[in-house]
């Protein structure tokens, strides 16, 4: 029967892993006796020989279960991560996410206080160890008065001065190779452990990526500040062009890493996809993306010293459009050269942004969300708000260094938000 059966299954599925199924399920079958015991033969009754009945261990190439089956034939070649394991890769990219916040928040303050221009070469590793003796500091100082920033802004400095704003950059760049650590070691420790699925895999490479290629355009910025530009008596400053990529990429950063983070710890909602949940959807993403842009926008206001053009507020100065917004030529370069028009800009993201997160919450309050939606919600209405009241007492103050800090973190706090809500309301896949 076996020599009957077997090769018509084959021929029928004409599958080698099923073949296998049925070789090895076609071994297990028992026979009864004739007299239908279960505890053997009964004497005078002789066992057919075809060695039903039996167990045998496995032979090479002999696979006993579907899933073995599957294995061998390259379905299932890879195992996925248990979910203890995507908890543990959840909470590191948290942390990460947090450190770059971090860098973020460090660099901010490193540009407020006018800091970043005091380490005028770039080492890897060298620049490590900072100077310890009075004849290394003399010998870092004079390297500083070779270039623009302490010629035109800085020429009556001391040396204890100057100690103060070169610690600022030397623990923003000590702060961002931490930062590289904290993603390059556990990212080979988890894929060694083989805790990374495909997909997360290819997301790690392009994270690590990122933050290497971060620490590169950082050095790149700060280059534009040193160069020596006779034609011109302005304070030395870097590119706001440049400025404004550095941040730009530490927002990418921040931004991936917190949503891979909050996808792999937060349990998805399984909620029912109407045609009002979609638009809801659709408008939390653009809200995030003019969060982004605001804060983006920020690093041009950074990097021109436009906090301090007008303030006043609402008005700029005495008018509501400042007649002095337009008056570089060609007209698109006011958009980003002009002090005027970047503040003016920058004011106008800020009122769109908070204005399209007010509407966005009166939407979520026509549907039936789950509670942790509307948590979301609510919190990203307060910090829009919150950071409003920062920016508008920030220009009214001339810019002091602490308010202003806060509220360049405000902006990394309010696109948290904008990327919870996000998160929450995210379609579940099929």
């Amino acid at each position: 029967m076996q020599r009957l059966l077997l090769p018509s299954l084959k021929a029928f599925t004409g599958s080698r892993s099923v073949g296998l199924l049925v070789h090895r399920a076609a071994s297990r079958v028992q026979v009864p006796s004739a007299a239908g015991s279960h505890h053997g033969s009964p004497a005078g009754v002789k066992k057919c020989g075809c060695n039903f009945g039996s167990r045998h261990p496995l032979r090479p190439g002999q696979y006993g279960t579907v899933t073995e089956v599957a294995l061998q034939s390259g379905k299932a070649a890879v195992p996925l991560p248990s979910k203890a394991a995507e908890q543990a890769v959840g909470r590191w990219l948290l942390v990460c996410s947090g450190a770059v916040a971090g860098a973020v928040i460090l660099g901010g303050v490193t540009r407020l206080t006018e800091s970043g221009l005091s380490m005028v070469d770039w080492h890897l590793i060298k620049e490590m160890k900072p100077p310890t003796s009075q004849e290394e500091w003399e010998a870092e100082f004079q390297k500083y008065q070779q270039f623009p920033e302490f010629k035109i802004l800085n020429h009556d400095m001391t040396l204890e001065e100057f100690k103060f704003i070169w610690y600022m950059e030397y623990s923003h760049r000590m702060w961002g190779r931490a930062v590289g650590l904290a993603y390059i070691l556990p990212a080979a420790y988890f894929w060694r452990k083989g805790w990374l699925s495909r997909g997360m895999k290819g997301r790690v490479l392009a994270l690590c990526g990122l933050v290497c290629f971060q620490g590169l355009l950082g050095w790149y910025m700060v280059k534009s500040g040193l160069e020596e530009k006779p034609e011109s008596y302005d304070i030395p400053r870097v590119s706001q062009y440049r400025l404004a990529a550095h941040l730009g990429s530490a927002l990418v950063l921040y931004c991936a890493s917190l949503w891979t983070s909050l996808s792999l710890l937060l349990p998805q909602h399984k909620l029912p996809e109407t045609r009002q949940l979609l638009w809801l959807r659709r408008f939390a993403g653009g809200t995030a993306g003019l969060v982004f842009l605001t804060a983006l926008s920020g690093a041009f206001v950074a990097g021109l010293d436009a906090g301090l053009v007008y303030n006043s507020f609402p008005k700029m100065g005495d008018t509501w459009i400042p007649e002095d917004l337009l008056t570089f030529s060609p007209i698109l370069k006011n958009v980003f050269e002009n002090p005027t028009m970047v503040q003016f800009d920058h004011r106008l993201l800020g009122i769109t942004s908070v204005t399209a997160i007010t509407v966005l919450y009166f939407l979520s309050r026509r549907i039936p969300l789950p509670r942790r939606t509307k948590m979301a919600a609510v919190t990203l209405l307060a910090l829009a708000y919150a950071q409003v009241t920062l920016g508008i007492s920030t220009l009214l103050m001339y810019v002091p260094t602490p308010l202003a800090a806060t509220h360049q973190s405000g902006s990394l706090a309010l696109l948290s938000g904008a990327l919870w809500l996000m998160n929450e309301l995210r379609r579940v896949p099929k």
